[in-house]
């Protein structure tokens, strides 16, 4: 984890252990004297760990309570931090699916906005994205990057601040849901055509296509998964 401060590393290692269910939801850490000397760092470090985490939802102090883990009912699911965390060891299928399905309930959509409303920088971005895409292909690291600038650019074309609010977490979802995709096995295909009709539907204007080429991008990388949408 370079560039992180002691904070920050404290931060991931109980967010790790809090998401993959080492500590439960209502399991009370000790207090900040033992805390911190348990993990030999400074009681400041440990404090500002337990506020990121707070902030994020995962934890909640109280005076005289202490520490302890929240139900995951109140955590932050789409915090990019939280996401990473969640996929460093095995995210449930039904999260998985469920990312999947709050991104076809919002991409398609921006994808078809996109195309109603995109500027020539708009599609400037989408180009660099797919030529990047061609270039590295969807293995290699500038590829994934490329794919996440790709969705990102996506929603900005949209012209929807909330929308565009959701930048950053889908981007991670696109990110990490790659990421697992090849950790269990080889791609089955290369996806890079699907995001091609996306594209091509957003520069020709045409909405409906848009919508549905972004359903369809969505559906075969949840298969690529082996994973089925819910009925």
């Amino acid at each position: 984890m370079p560039g992180l401060r002691i904070h920050g590393i404290i931060a991931h290692d109980i967010g790790v252990e809090i998401v993959s269910g080492v500590r439960q939801p209502g399991a009370v850490f000790g207090g900040e004297i033992e805390a911190s000397e348990a993990l030999g760092v400074s009681r400041t470090a440990y404090r500002e760990a337990i506020r990121i985490l707070a902030a994020k939802g995962l934890v909640e102090s109280r005076p005289k309570a202490g520490t302890r883990v929240t139900p995951r009912s109140r955590w932050n699911l789409l915090d990019v931090d939280v996401l990473a965390w969640t996929f460093e060891g095995e995210p449930d299928t039904d999260f998985i699916i469920d990312l999947f399905e709050l991104r076809g309930v919002i991409e398609p959509a921006a994808a078809a906005f996109a195309a109603r409303r995109r500027s020539d920088a708009d599609l400037v971005d989408l180009e660099e994205g797919i030529a990047a895409m061609r270039l590295y292909g969807l293995k290699d690291s500038r590829g994934q990057t490329a794919d996440q600038r790709f969705h990102r650019a996506i929603l900005a074309a949209a012209r929807n601040e909330p929308l565009a609010a959701l930048a950053n977490s889908v981007g991670a979802a696109v990110r990490w849901t790659t990421t697992f995709k090849q950790r269990k096995h080889a791609l089955p295909r290369d996806p890079l055509p699907d995001h091609e009709r996306v594209h091509d539907a957003i520069v020709a204007g045409d909405a409906k296509a848009a919508h549905r080429a972004m359903v369809d991008l969505l559906r075969l990388a949840l298969g690529d998964m082996g994973l089925t949408e819910r009925e």
